[in-house]
């Protein structure tokens, strides 16, 4: 998939796929920090961070100038208050997000019926062709965020290229309100400066074991043979060698069929006699089972969370055949789950549960996705300079 030129450089052996389309990704910026504040102008340019006050609680969300601070989404509200003890915090209002969402969602909707939303404040859009019959991709997504913040009073961040993997990087490459262009002839010089964290579904644990073996960069993965490759990464290794040549074939999917839900809940109180942590695991699956009768659907994989006094958090799944809404088969496989964990023996502040690989009823499951989670990134250099506007991507 690639070769060295005569400097001993690696370049893309074979090209990029369809260079002709132009993908978006837009993320909201500090999107619930951001709804709040529309309430509460006088906070505009001052730390502010949402969720609950309780010391057991987790931030929510954080503006910009509470993250300089080094606050964090999921972060205990504990320490975060000691990290900046003159936030201001504000309790979430979920309705008001959801409200907001729905006005972002109505502006990407009036661009292009092309619209893949990922959560209530991003989503990846097509805009190859658009309702208002801009050739330049630079053009939509400038015009796009001028739209947003007229219509919601709200900043986003864009990134377009050509396709989303480099889209999605590029959305997080300059925020708040930022926009990044990746051109197609700008691809190459983009993926070289690139850290190995940046390939879908490179977390920490996969980044240190590729760092272990001296894969430094994303361009790096390139010089290792897929079969050696395999050793590190396992099933990952040809997935992640189409990413580090610029390849993602996935196309924006407006339609995209929920394939999983969870519910979870902190307690007051650590929990600490395992009879009442597996009541709230049999309530929670429950709870789950029926959502699934409601929407006719059918799970094949079940998955508990726990999150003991310390905040050490772990996940455990069990994935059967056939997939099933049934309560009370669903309930028995979360419970069983609490025998691969220490819950009992050490106190618990929160329990999860969910479903996973969800079908209609009549349909087969899908096997459970490979590719991970998009990791967020510190850029810490500046874009690339652009070449001359094109007509395309650029």
């Amino acid at each position: 998939m690639s070769k060295q030129d005569g400097s001993g450089r690696l370049v893309t052996a074979e090209p990029i796929d369809d260079l002709t389309a132009t993908i978006m990704h837009v993320d909201m910026d500090a999107f619930y920090a951001s709804v709040e504040l529309l309430e509460r102008p006088e906070l505009a340019g001052k730390p502010v961070i949402v969720g609950h006050r309780s010391s057991r609680s987790v931030v929510t969300a954080a503006t910009y100038e509470a993250r300089k601070y080094g606050v964090n989404s999921a972060m205990p509200m504990s320490r975060a208050r000691r990290l900046c003890p003159t936030a201001t915090v504000l309790a979430p209002d979920f309705d008001a997000y959801q409200a907001a969402s729905r006005g972002v969602m109505a502006v990407f909707a009036d661009v292009t019926p092309l619209v893949e939303p990922l959560s209530l404040d991003e989503a990846y859009l097509d805009v190859t062709e658009n309702a208002w019959g801009e050739t330049l991709g630079r053009t939509v997504a400038a015009r796009l965020k001028a739209v947003i913040r007229e219509k919601t009073c709200l900043t986003a961040s864009a990134g377009v290229a050509p396709n989303k993997f480099l889209a999605k990087i590029a959305s997080g490459w300059k925020k708040p309100d930022g926009l990044t262009v990746i051109a197609p002839e700008r691809v190459e010089r983009f993926l070289q400066g690139l850290p190995i964290d940046a390939l879908w579904g490179v977390g920490p644990v996969t980044a240190a074991r590729l760092r272990s073996h001296g894969i430094q960069k994303l361009v790096d993965v390139r010089a290792i043979p897929e079969d050696d490759l395999r050793l590190i990464v396992g099933s990952l290794a040809p997935w992640l060698q189409q990413l580090a040549n610029g390849i993602d074939n996935r196309k924006v999917e407006p339609n995209r069929e929920t394939k999983s839900a969870s519910s979870e809940n902190t307690f007051h109180r650590d929990l600490t006699n395992l009879a009442q942590i597996r009541e709230e695991v049999d309530r929670m699956a429950r709870d789950i089972a029926r959502w699934l009768a409601r929407k006719e659907r059918l799970a094949r994989t079940v998955t508990i969370k726990v999150r003991y006094d310390d905040f050490t958090t772990i996940t455990r799944s069990l994935t059967v055949l056939p997939p099933t809404s049934d309560e009370a088969a669903i309930a028995t496989r979360a419970v069983s789950l609490l025998d691969r964990t220490e819950a009992g023996a050490r106190p618990v502040r929160l329990l999860g549960v969910g479903v996973h690989n969800l079908s209609l009823l009549g349909e087969e499951a899908e096997p459970p996705p490979r590719k991970g989670t998009m990791p967020s990134l510190p850029f810490d250099e500046p874009d690339p300079v652009e070449p001359p506007p094109k007509r395309g991507v650029e």
